[in-house]
């Protein structure tokens, strides 16, 4: 058995939250003792496997602030992880540390110490922020530095997509090896063969309900979304009933989820779709698996995503995906067999949209193809078996 300590600035409710419990569940499922430290957890906004005991949760210097002057949020994350590193360091014992996001950490938890650290790149930070001033391209320099510095000392690098491992390898020079693994599904939450009532929403009134699932965030390009089933409106029958469903994480101590959700909101009253268009927020569980069995299509607007969990969620569940042809869903979806790659503009996805509407066999052909292609290439079970080598590779 391995005592495994996790690092993660903020488990709420995300994909990269989401891998790193799934991450936690597989090593359990080794036999490991596994501990994921935060420095922010809330129990109302979250996912239930860290508030029902079935991954050990500590959350630490949540009283330190996550921006000064409504800005600086990159060093804060830095502060609070260091602090967190720390504490870990001089008060926690264990066999090996699984950082992701935030690589500052990893020379504090290296220092005077023979375990390893393994880093989960998401993505490269430094590429996730604009340097529209002298004064903010100032600020990021050290920071961008130190990420590329602090990642290559670490042990083992993992990234989510071949896609990611591309830009990882062309951002950080100091960079020299890195390898890919994908996230999975723990299927066995989409396995329970009881029928789901959800209250939220009622899908019995429409004939054809597309769904958008993502984070309240403009670089998620929900726009696109909406923009899309306006013209799937202007273009089909006034008969058909066809709705669009916006759904997914929204924390209210996050300016930019409270602002787009307002902007999305009056999008949808400009494009006259708002009596198409349902908002939701911070869904549970329960109603996202009721979203993902009972929906026509997920409609996935991100450009260059770095892998994106939802697709493979939703093939898993019989649903077909839309998705921008860029980044992880090139990877993950395959085109016209269980979805259809678009150019991210609202014709392309609205006509990928009809197909649903026009051809009434497609959603049924695309949605098994779908399912199999997620047992066959991102099963639990071999996300499992290559983290678990990986673990034991490091001890």
């Amino acid at each position: 058995m391995v005592k495994v300590v996790f690092l993660h600035p903020d488990l709420g409710i995300g994909g990269a939250e989401r891998l790193v419990i799934d991450m936690a569940l597989a090593l359990i499922s080794k036999k490991h003792e596994v501990t994921i430290f935060t420095s922010h957890h809330d129990p109302t906004h979250c996912f239930s496997e860290t508030k029902d005991g079935t991954v050990q949760v500590v959350a630490k210097f949540d009283w330190l602030p996550r921006r000064i002057l409504g800005k600086f949020y990159a060093l804060c994350a830095v502060m609070r992880m260091i602090f967190l590193a720390l504490y870990i360091r001089l008060f926690v014992s264990a066999d090996i540390y699984i950082v992701d996001q935030v690589s500052i950490c990893v020379p504090f938890l290296k220092f005077l110490s023979n375990k390893k650290v393994l880093f989960y790149c998401h993505y490269p930070d430094m590429l996730l922020t604009e340097r529209k001033s002298f004064l903010k391209l100032l600020y990021r320099k050290p920071l961008d530095y130190l990420e590329g510095l602090t990642t290559s000392m670490s042990d083992k690098i993992l990234v989510n997509s071949l896609f990611t491992k591309g830009v990882v390898s062309n951002t950080f020079s100091q960079v020299k090896k890195c390898e890919v693994l994908y996230p999975s599904l723990n299927t066995s939450k989409f396995e329970n063969g009881y029928e789901i009532v959800c209250t939220d929403v009622n899908l019995d009134s429409f004939d054809f309900v597309f769904l958008s699932l993502n984070r309240y965030e403009r670089k998620k390009n929900i726009n696109l979304a909406l923009e899309a089933m306006a013209y799937v409106k202007e273009n089909c029958s006034e008969s058909v009933k066809c709705h669009l469903i916006v759904a997914g994480g929204y924390d209210t101590r996050v300016n930019e989820n409270v602002e787009h959700h307002l902007e999305l909101e009056q999008l949808s009253q400009k494009l006259d779709i708002h009596e198409n268009t349902t908002f939701l927020r911070s869904i549970s569980d329960t109603t996202k698996l009721f979203l993902l069995r009972n929906c026509t299509a997920l409609i996935y607007t991100p450009s260059n995503e770095h892998f994106g969990i939802v697709p493979v969620e939703s093939m898993y569940c019989n649903m077909p995906v839309i998705a921008v042809n860029s980044g992880g869903p090139l990877e993950t979806v395959e085109h016209s067999v269980t979805g259809f790659l678009c150019e991210p503009s609202p014709e392309r996805v609205g006509q990928a949209m009809l197909q649903f509407i026009e051809q009434s066999e497609l959603k049924d052909r695309m949605g098994r193809a779908g399912k199999k292609r997620v047992q066959e290439l991102f099963s639990f079970e071999a996300f499992t078996e290559k983290l678990h080598s990986f673990v034991m590779e490091l001890c």
